[in-house]
């Protein structure tokens, strides 16, 4: 009885700040202004511009956890390997970005990136010609790497730790090299890992505005950044919440792929 008097305030905090705001942007979203069902708000999806802001974050988000998994995955080999411990000078690196404002990590970038910016600056000094950086899908990406790569590294890491080394050491006793030991050994072991991962940093990805907003200005637009401006701008919640309901179709998949392939939450605990 006591265990379940301490999750009360953990109850209270998800209905709240959880189901209920679900359900209005259910509620908003499969109804019109004058509170009748409609599936309009859903459908508008398939107009030109909504499909083609979905499409774009889709794409865009893709090639960001391509880079992200490529870069994470030999890092978290790098820091198994070297035996470096979870609670590690060199994992509390990665781990600290995380603690500063994400507005300001990107405020950042767009300081770099921008016409008369830290590069175009290093640039000019020695004489090279200025580049178009910002307001590029290139820089969107490069943000979304930027902030998301933690997301990757930590959880690949979290599941090569608990590989034993005798299975390793096992397969090389068998004659396996080292690309046979990653293929066959290391990479499904990781499964896991790589799946938490690659949700953990698509779905951000996806749904994010405020990356797109300020490295790639208004030439760019996501489908985060049309949500955002429904409800802002437009004063439009039914739309938004409509195009919402779109997104969350592919929340619910990747958890889908989650509990099916990190059923013991290998993974998501660090």
């Amino acid at each position: 009885m006591s265990k379940k008097l301490l999750s009360g305030p953990y109850i209270v905090w998800m209905i709240g700040f959880i189901i209920i705001p679900l359900v209005l942007i259910a509620v908003y979203g499969l109804t019109d202004k004058n509170g009748a069902l409609t599936l309009a708000n859903v459908i508008a999806i398939s107009t030109p511009e909504h499909a083609k802001a979905l499409w774009l974050s889709l794409k865009l988000s893709f090639v960001s956890t391509v880079i992200c998994l490529l870069l994470a995955y030999p890092l978290a080999m790098i820091l198994r390997k070297r035996n470096i411990g979870k609670g590690s000078f060199i994992v509390f690196i990665f781990i600290l970005p995380m603690w500063m404002n994400f507005l300001l990590r990107t405020l950042a970038w767009q300081s770099l990136l921008e016409k008369n910016g830290v590069i175009n600056g290093i640039l000019t000094f020695f004489h090279l010609p200025t580049q178009s950086l910002i307001n590029t899908a290139g820089a969107i990406v490069l943000g979304m790497v930027y902030n998301f790569l933690p997301f990757m590294v930590l959880p690949i890491y979290n599941v090569l730790c608990k590989i034993d080394d005798n299975i390793i050491n096992a397969a090389r006793d068998l004659g396996a090299g080292f690309w046979q030991t990653l293929l066959f050994i290391w990479i499904p072991l990781s499964i896991p890992g790589i799946i938490s991962g690659i949700t953990m940093v698509f779905v951000p990805a996806l749904t994010t505005f405020v990356i797109s907003n300020l490295l790639g200005g208004s030439k760019i637009l996501l489908i985060g950044n049309v949500i955002e401006q429904e409800f802002t701008r437009g004063s439009n919640w039914h739309l938004g919440s409509g195009l919402s309901l779109v997104l969350m179709v592919f929340i619910l998949i990747s958890m889908a792929l989650i509990a099916k392939y990190d059923k013991n939450g290998e993974g998501t605990t660090f």
